[in-house]
């Protein structure tokens, strides 16, 4: 089975990490992906507020490390055949790709499953912290939502 966890400032090309998830591997029925990308607005409190960037900042080794316990996590659950999840840092432009997701199974039901349980359970306890730069050139640190607390609890039950 191929896994792979990289935490990166470069773009991915979403394409091409598909084919080399494929490659050589005839057991694989199917691909489920996620890309998460910068979107130009985020709502704080009960209002939404206008994005100008996105900086995510994470610790050099601990991050990994917690990405690969998700995955680990996944490959125990589910029949997989390979995984890839890349995550970006630094400061992304809107409409940029922040992570990609990539589950290959024998079949599309533990592709589609493993990949939603690796992005619930990678917002909540992947070690990444954001911060957005409004239009007017302040900046605020994003809090955790508890939509994704939501999310991530009910793979736990």
């Amino acid at each position: 089975m191929r896994v792979h966890i990289a935490v990166q400032t470069d773009p991915f090309d979403s394409g091409a990490e598909i084919a080399r998830l494929a490659a050589s591997n005839h057991a694989i029925g199917g691909i489920a992906s996620f890309i998460g990308v910068v979107r130009g607005h985020n709502r704080v409190g009960g209002r939404e507020a206008e994005i100008s960037t996105l900086t995510l900042e994470h610790y050099p080794g601990m991050t990994e490390k917690a990405l690969a316990r998700i995955v680990d996590s996944a490959c125990e659950r589910w029949p997989l055949q390979g995984v890839t999840v890349i995550h970006r840092v630094g400061e992304l432009q809107l409409g940029e790709p922040i992570v990609l997701v990539l589950t290959a199974s024998a079949h599309r039901q533990a592709a589609f499953e493993a990949c939603e349980y690796i992005m619930d359970i990678l917002k909540t306890e992947a070690p990444f912290w954001k911060k957005e730069r409004l239009p007017d050139g302040s900046e605020r640190w994003v809090d955790a939502r508890e939509t994704d607390s939501e999310a991530a609890a009910r793979w736990l039950r």
